[in-house]
């Protein structure tokens, strides 16, 4: 897979193996521990206590294990048994994915964490690339040890991607998108690197009809993990959520036609709004997958 610079978007010149420089911006970009690192100096500073908060709250979480075998059983069993709901939705997700993909062949993995889907993908046959922010062997871009399929890793942010122009086939927002800090950057960098009959895969990221219920849901979270962890999680001004009207405004402004696709996650899944509205609850979110094409 070829790289190209984030800053300036320009070609590198290769100086070893696991080294690549920019001549115009005097960058260096080198591959650490088999993961390319391509996120700017100063997005490094930008982004250090989302990662430092989001790290500490996941390892609290138990969200790993030092049994490879609970990697490459992902996503389809959880061995630890600490998360086994929130997996049968990603194995749902990923099966109505496999669905969407019979035809791309280059596919970049945005927010891959401990990388299960480029595992899967790879194994699929695909030409992969996990990109993350996060780096450490339990939960990011370190995970990718456990697996024994091949695909490449590049730590990178969602508006700085070091592929060249329509250089994919895909781009996979895995449970990731609605941490972005501008939808509209974001999905056009996705766009930039996409073929012209590319897909944009939007996976996992919670949606609602009702913004007010997207902004309760904010609200519980912040106060959740400021009683349980001393923080609020929110260094990040992302938007958090998707709502209908949001993505039908995104899809208007980027000329993007967009199919939301809900898989089947099960009866108790099904009647969550009944019952939210039953017992006076907020609207609780849907998941799925949003694919967008170029109009």
């Amino acid at each position: 897979m070829k790289f190209i610079c984030p800053r300036c978007r320009g070609d590198l010149q290769e100086i070893s193996e696991f080294e690549l420089f920019c001549a115009r911006d005097k960058l260096t970009f080198k591959q650490e521990n088999g993961i390319w690192r391509f996120l700017l100096p100063e997005r490094e500073t930008h982004y250090a206590r989302f990662v430092s908060d989001y790290e500490t709250v996941r390892r609290f979480e138990g969200r790993f294990s030092p049994d490879s075998s609970y990697y490459r059983a992902l996503p389809f069993k959880d061995t630890s048994g600490k998360f086994s709901a929130d997996w049968k939705i990603r194995a749902a997700s990923f099966r109505a994915l496999q669905k969407i993909l019979t035809a791309e062949s280059t596919v970049l993995d945005v927010g891959a964490g401990n990388g299960w889907l480029s595992n899967r993908l790879s194994l699929s046959g695909y030409d992969v690339c996990a990109v993350d922010l996060l780096l450490n062997p339990e939960d990011g871009l370190g995970a990718w040890t456990h697996y024994q399929s091949q695909f490449a890793k590049v730590q990178s942010e969602f508006v700085k991607l070091p592929f060249p122009d329509k250089s994919v086939s895909a781009v996979i927002f895995n449970a990731s998108f609605h941490y972005s800090e501008n939808y509209e950057e974001t999905l056009s960098e996705s766009l930039r690197v996409l073929s012209p009959k590319g897909k944009i895969v939007i996976m996992d990221s919670p949606v609602y009809h009702s913004s007010e219920s997207g902004k309760q849901m904010v609200a519980e979270r912040k106060a959740a993990f400021l009683s349980h962890y001393g923080f609020a999680s929110d260094s990040l001004k992302s938007e958090n959520y998707l709502t209908y009207r949001r993505m039908g405004e995104l899809g208007k402004t980027l000329g993007i036609a967009w199919q939301h696709i809900r898989p089947f996650y099960g009866m108790r899944w099904a009647v969550r709004p009944l019952l939210a509205r039953l017992r006076g609850g907020r609207e609780p979110a849907e998941f799925g997958l949003w694919v967008g094409l170029r109009l």
